[in-house]
C-alpha cells in the first residue's frame, strides 16, 4: 500500500505540536535538496490511515516514522539515520550509527523523546508551512 506517496518519494511523519520535531522538520527540509521526503503531522489523516494500517497505537506514539512506499515503515533512531543518509553531505555520515545496535540507539532517542516537551516545549497547534513548502506536506 502506497497512501498516495509516489513511489520516488519518502515521507516523513512526526509530532506537529512538538518544538524539537518542527525544528527537525526545518532542518531536512533545509537540506533536502533533492526534495525526496514529504511530511504530515501525527495528527493528520494520512498519519492516522498509515498507524492504522501498520497496527500502530497512535496514542502512544512518540516517535518521527518514516514511511517508504515499497519498504514500509522505520521510526525512532532508524527513521532519524535512514533521513539523514538521503540529506546534503556532510550530514549522511551519520548513517555510520545504524551499525550500532537498535536497542542502544532507540534507549538514547526514547530519552530525548520522553523529555522533548520539557527541554523544547510544545505548540497549541500544527505548524502552517508557508505557501512556498505546501506542495510537499500532507494534510
Amino acid at each position: 500500500m502506497n497512501f498516495g506517496i509516489p513511489e520516488h518519494k519518502q515521507l516523513i511523519l512526526f509530532d506537529g505540536v512538538c518544538n524539537l520535531c518542527d525544528g527537525a522538520v526545518q532542518f531536512i527540509i533545509k537540506h533536502d535538496k533533492k526534495q525526496q521526503f514529504l511530511f504530515t503531522t501525527l495528527q493528520g489523516e494520512t498519519a492516522k490511515a498509515i498507524t492504522s494500517f501498520y497496527n500502530i497505537d497512535a496514542s502512544k506514539l512518540d516517535s518521527i516514522i518514516l514511511y517508504t512506499p515499497k519498504k514500509g515503515i522505520s521510526y525512532k533512531s532508524t527513521a532519524a539515520l535512514k533521513i539523514a543518509l538521503k540529506l546534503k553531505f556532510p550530514i549522511p555520515l551519520l548513517g555510520i550509527f545504524l551499525s550500532v545496535p537498535a536497542f542502544l540507539r532507540h534507549s538514547v532517542y526514547n530519552f530525548i523523546a520522553k523529555n522533548r516537551y520539557k527541554w523544547y516545549g510544545k505548540k497549541n497547534a500544527c505548524m502552517i508551512p508557508t505557501p512556498e513548502l505546501k506542495h510537499r506536506f500532507l494534510d
